[in-house]
């Protein structure tokens, strides 16, 4: 079994050419890393890419003009074989921290620092990157420069903490017995929320989770749904809202899905279908099944998941249904930039 050591180390090479790089030498940074066959997963506006230039030209270079003085902040990083389909992935989740000197994607620069919260997806064979998912959580983003595209949410606005032991980053080899656990409870619970999906039951009581989940768990969800504490108040805050705002949910699967040590981690492509009934995210029902992108990260303790971090492409899942928060916010709050 490979001890991931080769691949943790290339992408933080990757990473270190990225943060010492302008917008001007990505080009030439991706051209070293990435492999001329290569697949960017990204969250809307950017979405699916099969170009390494494109990549560059739509994500990274506006990202590098708007952000000055990027840091990447991990909380997580790890490593691990891909049960999906086999291939070693590295995993690093956190906050890139940057003073926003220039408008993004229509949102207004406050010349102030910013967190954007990120997950990022590496696919690591023979020593290129093959595949990337990348989500941003652009709407914590708007919150932070004091936009607010979506009512009041269900959960606290807050900046994501890392593992609550501080244990997160893990550039050592960890045993592999330790990742058959995680991925065991992961599954479990995997499992179970499908057998709800099925059953209909959108108001399971506590002991549901706590199979599964530490009773003093922590959710930290993606703006506009907000984060949480503990199985009452997660269940309260998200899960009742989730559950029964949206109607015909269909798990469809994983992209990749890995563990180490005691952390897992899984993207899909999108991982849900559901349509709104309404109430989910303050919104009205619709008639339109939209699909959901959706990236968690997860720390087991023992024989319970103890935190979750999840990011969520809600930005896409709103535009399936004909509401695009990035150009209302933009002509409303930013005209000259719609305008031009």
């Amino acid at each position: 079994m490979s001890s991931y050591q080769c691949e943790k180390q290339y992408v933080l090479n990757y990473f270190a050419d990225m943060e010492n790089a302008n917008a001007e030498q990505i080009v030439s940074v991706l051209e070293k890393h990435v492999a001329d066959d290569y697949e960017f997963y990204g969250v809307y506006p950017f979405n699916k890419i099969d170009n390494l230039g494109d990549v560059a030209k739509q994500v990274w270079q506006p990202l590098y003009k708007s952000f000055s003085n990027i840091q990447r902040r991990q909380d997580v990083f790890m490593a691990g074989t891909n049960e999906v389909s086999g291939e070693n992935w590295v995993m690093s989740m956190g906050h890139f921290m940057a003073l926003f000197d220039e408008d993004w994607l229509g949102i207004r620069a406050s010349r102030k620092v910013v967190m954007l919260k990120y997950a990022e997806f590496n696919c690591v064979e023979n020593g290129k990157i093959t595949k990337t998912g990348l989500w941003l959580d652009i709407i914590g983003l708007m919150q932070q420069v004091g936009i607010n595209p979506l009512p009041p949410q269900t959960g606290s606005e807050i900046l994501h903490p890392g593992p609550r032991h501080h244990n997160g980053l893990l550039f050592d080899e960890h045993l592999p017995e330790e990742a058959e656990q995680t991925l065991a409870v992961l599954n479990t619970m995997i499992e179970d929320l499908s057998k709800l999906n099925a059953s209909g039951n959108d108001r399971a009581g506590p002991e549901v989770m706590q199979k599964n989940w530490h009773e003093n768990m922590g959710w930290y969800g993606p703006g506009g749904i907000g984060s949480t504490y503990t199985i009452a108040r997660y269940q309260e805050q998200h899960m009742y809202p989730f559950r029964e705002g949206l109607s015909d949910k269909v798990f469809n699967g994983h992209v990749c899905r890995f563990a180490e040590g005691q952390f897992a981690c899984f993207f899909g492509w999108p991982n849900l279908s559901n349509k709104s009934i309404g109430g989910f995210l303050g919104m009205p029902s619709g008639d339109k099944r939209a699909d959901m992108r959706i990236v968690d990260v997860y720390y087991r303790e023992g024989d319970k998941l103890l935190e979750n971090w999840v990011l969520i492409d809600i930005p896409y899942w709103l535009k399936q249904q004909g509401i695009d928060v990035l150009a209302r916010t933009s002509s409303i709050l930013n005209p000259k930039v719609s305008n031009s």
